[in-house]
């Protein structure tokens, strides 16, 4: 085929990607895009600000400037570059928390027991570490810290793309099922300034949320609740979200999950699941990559647009339209029979 790379050279590539991550997390942790920020530095300077080995600093940053993330100048000096410029802690679209939850031992070994996962079809998580992994983060709240600030930071931009696109269809009352810490409810509650939510999720989840709505304005038109979403969540809502919360369950959880939204809801009512689908065919997909770590990491599951609207037909919702945003997440919209 002509233009194509040869096979040998182009898997070892591929393989090395592993590395890249891991290159990528450590850079994250190090702040090293913080550090670069007032301008270029030497590998020298930058490694006694860093209290690290100045040989294989160099060598970290020579890796990942050839990957085109910072970038060194014939003196040597290492600068940020377009790709480097989200690992700053400062930046408005920064993912350099989701970059250190990347690297973490927890998610790293789970991707390295996929054979495990591929043979019985189960988390390779649990298997390593002994629990689930939600009943791991609340063993281990640092753990759940790093993981919640992680899908916070990667969660940004997905939660302004929800906001602007989203019709709330006149609903003046909304419930954000599995919230998190808030994020993509204070993004619709500022979009809509009449619109007043309720964010439920597990007790030890909510109680990090008031920060963030307090800073964007939304506080006193939210009320925090907290429970399991598996039992029950809060009724007399007009619309109710789930933004990335059905992924992290194989179908019958999450059939289970729908169940309880639908006890919960009106007639009518409507809910919307934010959740990026798998293309069919060939096409190269990150998703279909994060699929993998789903499978490993907490047993669950990306999904087609098919297999969406099976999942949500077979709970008692009538899917009336999938709905593309700008952030490669998709607003499956759907009312309760």
């Amino acid at each position: 085929m002509t233009g194509a790379s040869p096979p040998i050279p182009a898997l070892s590539q591929m393989l090395a990607t592993a590395w890249l991550a891991q290159a990528l997390s450590v850079a994250a942790r190090l702040g090293i895009a913080d550090r670069l920020a007032g301008g270029p530095l030497a590998p020298d300077d930058l490694a006694a600000q860093l209290d690290t080995d100045s040989n294989a600093t160099y060598r970290l940053l020579r890796a990942l400037a050839s990957a085109g993330i910072f970038e060194e100048s014939p003196d040597g000096r290492f600068a940020l570059t377009a790709l480097a410029q989200p690992l700053r802690s400062d930046a408005p679209d920064s993912i350099r928390d989701y970059a250190i939850m990347v690297g973490e031992r927890w998610v790293w070994a789970s991707i390295g027991g996929l054979m495990h996962s591929v043979r019985t079809g189960a988390p390779s998580f649990d298997h390593l570490f002994g629990a689930p992994v939600f009943d791991y983060y609340t063993a281990h709240p640092e753990a759940g810290r790093i993981a919640g600030d992680g899908l916070k930071s990667i969660g940004r931009l997905q939660d302004n793309a929800v906001a602007a696109a989203l019709d709330l269809r006149g609903a003046g009352h909304l419930v954000d099922v599995g919230g998190g810490q808030g994020g993509l409810l204070a993004s619709l509650l500022t979009a809509h300034p009449d619109a007043e939510g309720v964010l439920f999720d597990l007790p030890h989840v909510v109680a990090k949320a008031a920060p963030v709505l307090a800073a964007a304005g939304v506080a006193e038109r939210c009320k925090l609740e907290s429970g399991d979403f598996f039992r029950a969540v809060p009724k007399g809502g007009q619309l109710y979200i789930l933004r990335k919360v059905l992924h992290d369950w194989d179908d019958a959880r999450a059939r289970q999950l729908l169940a309880a939204c639908r006890e919960g809801m009106a007639s009518g009512t409507w809910l919307v699941v934010a959740e990026t689908t798998v293309p069919v065919g060939n096409a190269s997909a990150y998703v279909k990559l994060l699929d993998l770590l789903m499978l490993t990491y907490a047993g669950g599951r990306e999904r087609t647009e098919a297999e969406y609207r099976a999942l949500l037909q077979a709970t008692g919702f009538s899917v009336e339209r999938i709905l593309p945003t700008i952030a490669s997440i998709s607003l499956i919209e759907a009312r309760r029979l």
